[in-house]
């Protein structure tokens, strides 16, 4: 099952074209099961080898018989994860509790597929017998573990029968559980895993509905049950084909499976594993269009995972705590990149629904696809300044910054820049894209107290301020939320707006109440669509002109006598000031409102 991967050039500019089509996503899926298998390896070579031995033995029996079988668990959603769980030196392996009997259940999975005969002990958590992919037994009481026998009911218990054919029974201290002859048919202490199918236009998507990996939470799924996601998954399907058959295909070839999450406060939670090639993890999305947008969005998470198994497109080094527009808190360069090669299936998907929609949803559809672009845009300049790029990953970007230039990240067939846009949408997003990153800046990045000093020191006598000093941005910890409700209804706001709040104005106000956040961004905002000098100190280092306002305002003291009274302290002079400065010293400050339009790896807006 393991070969060699060679990734052709052509393959690699597609896929960082945003798509690939489904020969990539073929070559991708290899290639992650080669890894995965490397994983296995190094698993039995480790302290919990011994633990995953017999189930090892098993999935090489059933291979044997019925290769596309164990190759369908290893290419599932649990291996992955179960590999990199037990690679992480598992401190329970000495007390017979460690992941790698967890093996166990994936090769139970194997041998009921392939109808292979098998015999193997499996562990029992909370009186649950988790079988991935299978389902899941309840009602174990106390036991630890179970002995799952797979019996063939084929001549002489021969492999290869139908799912009719074979039984499968759960023996525990208690007694023993038979399962249905068709284990996809729920029975008494018996919850299997849904599997939901959705075809269109002859294009086929099945995907179990994950809901026995036991690393995850046992979810209640009676709200939103297997009818209801069938269903939900058929009109989001469909959708899908008609509108974006290229990457229709791709999903069909490399999704394997959703696993169904707690619905969140507000909105829908999605996630990818690296670990879990082509599984999405989501809540309940409630309707076909954004369950379509989070197929597209969390399977580009998977092809750069595995993508990335292949070449390195970073080095270490740079910054380790970078901003991403879509994101509340500080992401790595990984996570950046992940974040931008993403938000191209969402980009591409606003595309089109800002030209197949009317109305109030045509136009909710235009500001989405303008928000997208510019926040790819932004993230592309924060990576470009940032991130310390190999030469394959320079070239990945810039492929991907002409897909958004020119297109509209599907492929480049979309209608271009303004689809349902103007200027008018434009400025509103670029407001509100300033006015986020000021408060993002004054939330994680920390002024330096010393330099801040240095720099209160020079301004009252009147002279330049030099070099800036490094920007410090403070790691996450924690649970962390979004900018809150003030800058949101801020943010709404200026969609039907003409023009941002005036300079002027907004100065005054931040004076008048400097640790007001509302007031910063209002003031990013406008500086940068008035054009003003220092709007990009005011939005790249928000948390410096902020933290040098205070310590000017809170040290007023009498000029000497036979002296000039000293310049009052107003941020839209210190923010030029600072800027002038900077300039002097050969010192970057950051990316302007119209550089933010173009490509950063064309050399015309990668600034720090």
């Amino acid at each position: 099952m393991i070969g060699p991967c060679v990734l052709p050039d052509d393959v690699f500019d597609a896929l960082a074209a945003g798509e690939g089509g489904r020969s990539a996503v073929l070559l991708l899926l290899r290639a992650r099961r080669s890894r995965n298998l490397l994983l296995l390896r190094r698993a039995l070579d480790g302290p919990c080898g011994a633990a995953a031995e017999a189930a090892a033995d098993l999935l090489a029996g059933v291979e044997r018989v019925d290769p596309e079988a164990a190759r369908s668990v290893v290419d599932g959603p649990a291996f992955g994860t179960w590999a990199a769980r037990t690679l992480r030196d598992c401190p329970a392996h000495r007390g017979g509790g460690c992941a790698g009997r967890d093996l166990a259940a994936l090769a139970v999975l194997a041998a009921v597929r392939a109808a292979h005969p098998a015999r193997i002990t499996v562990p029992v958590r909370e009186g649950r017998l988790a079988l991935p992919g299978l389902g899941t037994v309840t009602g174990l009481g106390e036991a630890r573990e179970a002995l799952v026998v797979v019996e063939a009911a084929g001549p002489e218990g021969a492999p290869g029968t139908s799912a009719e054919g074979r039984r499968v029974r759960v023996l525990t201290a208690a007694g023993v559980r038979v399962l249905p002859r068709d284990p996809s048919r729920p029975g008494h202490g018996w919850q299997p895993v849904a599997v939901l199918d959705a075809r269109h236009r002859g294009l086929t998507l099945r995907l179990p509905l994950e809901t026995a990996a036991p690393e995850l939470p046992a979810l209640e799924t009676a709200s939103a049950g297997p009818a209801a996601w069938r269903e939900l998954l058929r009109q989001a399907w469909e959708l899908l084909v008609e509108n974006h058959p290229r990457r229709a295909e791709e999903l069909a070839a490399g999704l394997n499976g959703i696993v169904p999450l707690p619905a969140p406060a507000r909105g829908v939670a999605s996630a990818t594993s690296r670990h879990a090639f082509g599984t999405v993890l989501t809540s309940w999305p409630a309707d076909p269009e954004r369950l379509a947008l989070t197929l597209l969005h969390e399977f580009q998470h998977s092809k750069l995972s595995a993508l990335s198994d292949l070449v390195t497109l970073y080095e270490p080094g740079g910054g380790p705590r970078l901003y991403a527009p879509w994101r509340p808190d500080p992401r790595p360069p990984g996570g950046l990149l992940q974040g931008i090669y993403a938000h191209l299936g969402d980009l591409a998907f606003w595309q089109d629904r800002s030209g197949s929609r009317h109305g109030p949803a045509q136009a909710d559809a235009a500001w989405r696809l303008a928000q997208t672009r510019a926040h790819v845009e932004r993230g592309l300049t924060e990576a470009a300044a940032h991130v310390r790029l190999t030469a394959l990953g320079t070239r990945f970007l810039d492929r991907l910054a002409r897909t958004v230039r020119d297109g509209d990240g599907d492929g480049g067939r979309g209608g271009g820049r303004d689809a349902g846009g103007g200027e008018r949408l434009a400025r509103a997003v670029a407001r509100v894209q300033a006015g986020d990153e000021a408060v993002w800046r004054l939330r994680w990045a920390a002024a330096d107290d010393a330099g801040t000093g240095r720099l209160a020191a020079l301004w009252r006598s009147g002279r330049p301020p030099g070099a800036l000093p490094a920007a410090d941005v403070r790691a996450a910890t924690g649970a962390v939320a979004g900018p809150g409700p003030e800058f949101g209804r801020w943010a709404a706001r200026q969609r039907g707006a003409e023009r941002a709040r005036p300079a002027r104005e907004a100065a005054d106000a931040v004076l008048a109440a400097p640790h007001r956040t509302q007031g910063w961004a209002e003031l990013a905002a406008a500086a940068a669509e008035e054009g003003r000098p220092g709007a990009d100190v005011l939005r790249t280092r928000t948390e410096l002109v902020h933290a040098l306002l205070l310590r000017l305002t809170a040290q007023r003291t009498a000029p000497p006598p036979g002296t000039d009274p000293p310049r009052t302290p107003d941020p839209l002079s210190l923010a030029a000031w600072l800027t002038d400065g900077a300039a002097e010293a050969g010192q970057k400050t950051g990316v302007s409102m119209s550089q933010n339009a173009r490509s950063p790896l064309a050399k015309t807006s990668a600034t720090g």
